[in-house]
């Protein structure tokens, strides 16, 4: 347990030290700190040695704030409070360059967000294993949103603190279960399937270069015990999204694919609606009503891009000549043929029906869909204000 952190507020802890460090007295730390924040300017981003370089400097420091006299007689707490104070000044500064320092974390990052977005869209409690007496919409909801709060924050404590409060809002959950419910609790068995729920729930932003930055830049003398305990459970749930498949839930592997690709074309076909206007260009959107497979074929018009002169206009390009802009137009006239090739199979099979049989017309059965309605978004915004 982290109890000398939590005898203090971040904010009082942090201010405590910017006052000392006004003191004429700190002048030889506050030459130290400056100098030190100033040469990773010279040093060309990598994280795994930024984090070595920060470490060292926090043990440096460490050692002149024990010797200091500023500090004499100060006890353990008091140090604490300092060392504190000197993380969040040092990574405050030192944030923009060694955050998401190399274009591999932003590309990490992108595609974990991807996914979970996917899976948000038919991901269910049941498909981990979650009991019913842990399904407690209320409780995750307060956990998604400590996780979401992560991005808010600059300094590695505090990042680690949302983690923190987050886990212990699923924790309380799993022991007012075992309370009330005479659930027996499995351990991890039962608080990692919900930490990844929530977490998958929550999409928090830039989960990767969040925990990563954790990693390197939190003070290693802290990360022990409970928070520990609790940031390696995350590591653990972005790892199981990232690697996760059928063979990971409890899903038909045919029915998970069908489900990631109905998401994956759902998500396209919302892009596009969203983004109208290309290249100076407006291309009429099909309507939802497009879709229904009982609308009248007459009903069912090409929409009109006349460009050039011409109803269509890529008949004569090249592949070569294919811009980004084209290709997104390319996808929305694709969808409109399928959704038209398939209303005309329908009214053509129909037809065929009523003519070959001389008894009553069979009722039209509606076909199967592979793209499911687009499931209503989930809230993730959030929310910047923490009570230090």
């Amino acid at each position: 347990m982290e109890a000398p952190a939590a005898a203090a507020s971040p904010s009082v802890t942090f201010y405590d030290f910017l006052d000392r460090m006004r003191n004429p007295a700190s002048l030889d730390l506050v030459r130290s700190i400056k100098s030190f924040i100033v040469s990773f300017s010279f040093y060309t981003a990598n994280p795994e040695n930024d984090g070595k370089r920060v470490q060292e400097f926090f043990l440096t420091m460490e050692a002149a704030i024990r010797e200091h006299s500023l500090w004499a007689g100060a006890t353990d707490e008091e140090i604490d409070s300092a060392l504190e104070g000197l993380e969040k000044y040092v990574m405050t500064k030192l944030f923009s360059r060694t955050f998401a320092s190399v274009p591999e974390d932003s590309k990490i990052d992108r595609e974990i967000s991807e996914k979970i977005g996917l899976l948000q869209t038919f991901l269910k409690p049941e498909h981990l294993d979650i009991p019913a007496v842990l399904r407690n919409e209320a409780s995750w909801l307060l956990a998604e949103k400590e996780l979401q709060k992560i991005n808010s924050f600059k300094a590695p404590r505090e990042k680690l603190l949302c983690i923190m409060s987050c886990c212990r809002v699923i924790n309380n959950l799993l022991l007012n279960a075992s309370m009330s419910e005479n659930h027996v609790l499995a351990g991890l068995d039962d608080f990692l399937p919900v930490l990844i729920y929530v977490t998958i729930k929550a999409n928090p932003p830039q989960l990767h270069s969040n925990l990563k930055f954790i990693q390197l830049y939190r003070r290693q003398a802290k990360l022990v015990s409970e928070a520990a305990y609790y940031f390696t459970n995350l590591v653990s749930a972005k790892t199981f999204v990232v690697d996760l498949s059928a063979k990971s839930l409890s899903m038909d592997e045919m029915k998970f694919e069908e489900s990631m690709q109905a998401a994956r074309l759902t998500n396209k076909a919302t892009q596009i609606e969203a983004s109208p206007t290309l290249q100076g260009q407006t291309i009429p959107i099909p309507p939802t009503a497009m879709h229904d497979k009982n609308k009248d074929i007459s009903d069912m018009q090409m929409p009109s891009i006349a460009i050039g002169g011409s109803n269509y206009p890529y008949m004569d390009t090249q592949a070569g000549e294919l811009t980004v802009g084209d290709v997104e137009r390319l996808l929305g006239l694709y969808k409109d043929v399928v959704t038209k090739y398939r209303n005309l199979c329908t009214a053509v099979r129909q037809n065929h029906i009523s003519v070959s049989k001389t008894e009553q017309p069979v009722p039209h059965s509606e076909g199967t869909s592979f793209l499911p309605k687009q499931p209503e978004g989930i809230n993730t915004k959030i929310d910047i204000q923490r009570e230090d």
